[in-house]
């Protein structure tokens, strides 16, 4: 039987998995999570008392129907899972994976990747501190554990993410001291109304959402500092639409800008990368279907930033691709409708992207002294200098400034690096090119992996 792997168990590879397994195939599905989900609708611990509703508000039924779904494959023997574990690399048609026991291979003659996305960040000066976390970090702590990451928490940045993780916290009793939103109204108007021609419900909700937050709620800022002692937040600092300073005392920050696909394994896989001016990053190329490279398929937020329903549409579409190419009956009729369905999702994000910007200027004007990279501790003069040798590539600052080695391999700091790097230079992002994916894409333990290399063929 063919091997088909798939890398992730959110939306997107749920329904790549149940349009395999109607298929009469048994896939392989590798998931960094403790169980299926993924983020948008990740599964807290056994015990945890907050009811579906709670956790995922509207989209709760869809919810429990993907993990229900997802749950009753394992639970048949009709998909090989493997929770907990991460995809270090990929050679030769296998999949280098960590997880709780060791290293491990898992050989394959067809990957679908859906490993989604993490948080897009923009450093703020002093977010390098404790107590400064992604929006997505929030995030999981409230569904997973039940457990607001501060007292006195402020919410910055721009995109959907930052209105629903406040309103989250909100509804669960959290103190939301201010949510402070990088995007103009002018923007948002423009980009709004693309979204509600495309999806008026979504659009709709987003809105109730929104007003939820009255007055914590404000539009157009910059932000201009995280102040604390070092250890903590203590206050941010930002200015308003007319210039205005304001000093907002918390102690706890959450920052996020929507999405940063997370693409490592894709780039291992051999796909071909387009810098996206829509989503200010690079995203790989593929046919409408999500065919990357022969017999490599990208699905969900890893390919491009469509949500979690563009992501079940896009599970779908790569599983009937691969089918299809493995000489497989496909529905075409259910595929096409697919295809219209993922094209308006794409006008809607076009929407999103429009109406929540990349604030590439606030990034371009950090201050010399400001942390670029947190996992190294390097600023943004730091690469600045460094640019007089390594010139305008992303790949040679690297190598000398440090900016992008760290922990995170540069999934935090690398677009604005590329910023940074193409300010000082004269040019566009797009110009000083993308930092090249390494194996092993995730932080592995020298020792583990050393025993997997002793381990006889």
């Amino acid at each position: 039987m063919t091997r088909v792997l798939i890398v992730g168990a959110g939306p997107a590879g749920i329904r790549a998995a149940e349009v395999l397994v109607a298929a009469g195939l048994r896939p392989v599905v590798v998931d960094e999570g403790a169980r299926a989900g993924g983020q948008i609708y990740r599964r807290p611990t056994d015990g945890f008392k907050r009811p579906p509703r709670t956790l995922y508000g509207s989209e709760a039924g869809k919810a429990v129907q993907l993990h229900e779904t997802f749950d009753g494959f394992v639970c048949d023997g009709q998909v090989d899972y493997h929770p907990r574990c991460s995809v270090l690399g990929l050679q030769d048609g296998v999949a280098q994976v960590l997880g709780p026991d060791g290293v491990f291979a898992v050989p394959y003659d067809r990957l679908i990747l859906a490993p989604g996305a993490t948080d897009r960040l923009a450093p703020v000066p002093g977010w390098q501190m404790a107590g400064v976390f992604s929006l997505g970090a929030a995030q999981i702590a409230l569904k997973s554990q039940g457990v607001a990451l501060g007292r006195q928490i402020v919410l910055a940045g721009s995109g959907p993410l930052l209105t629903l993780v406040a309103s989250q916290l909100i509804s669960a009793g959290a103190t939301v001291a201010a949510v402070l939103d990088t995007a103009p109204w002018g923007a948002q108007i423009r980009g709004g109304f693309d979204m509600a021609l495309a999806r008026p419900g979504v659009t709709l909700r987003g809105l109730r959402l929104r007003a939820g937050l009255g007055r914590r709620y404000r539009a157009g800022v910059t932000l201009t500092g995280i102040e604390g002692d070092g250890t903590s937040p203590a206050a941010v600092t930002w200015r308003d639409t007319r210039g205005r300073a304001h000093r907002t005392a918390c102690d706890t920050v959450a920052l996020g800008w929507h999405l940063r696909a997370e693409t490592a394994l894709a780039d291992l896989a051999g796909a071909e990368f387009a810098w996206s001016d829509i989503w200010a990053q690079w995203l790989p190329r593929t046919d409408a279907a999500g065919r990357a490279q022969d017999g490599v398929y990208l699905a969900g937020d890893g390919m491009s930033i469509l949500g979690a329903d563009g992501a079940e549409i896009a599970g779908r579409l790569a599983a009937r691709a691969c089918l299809a190419d493995l000489g497989h009956h496909v529905d075409v009729a259910a595929q096409n409708r697919d295809l219209g369905r993922k094209r308006r999702m794409g006008r809607f994000a076009k929407g999103i992207a429009t109406a929540f910007p990349w604030p590439a200027e606030m990034v371009r004007a950090l201050p010399e002294d400001a942390i670029l990279c947190r996992c190294e501790g390097i600023t943004a003069g730091d690469l600045r200098r460094t640019l007089t040798l390594s010139g305008p590539e992303v790949n040679r600052a690297k190598s000398l400034s440090r900016v992008g080695m760290g922990r995170c391999q540069g999934r935090y700091c690398q677009i604005a690096g590329a910023e940074v790097t193409a300010a000082q230079v004269g040019c566009g992002p797009a110009t000083v090119g993308r930092l090249r994916a390494q194996p092993p894409v995730r932080p592995a333990p020298l020792g583990v992996i050393a025993a997997a290399a002793d381990k006889p063929e």
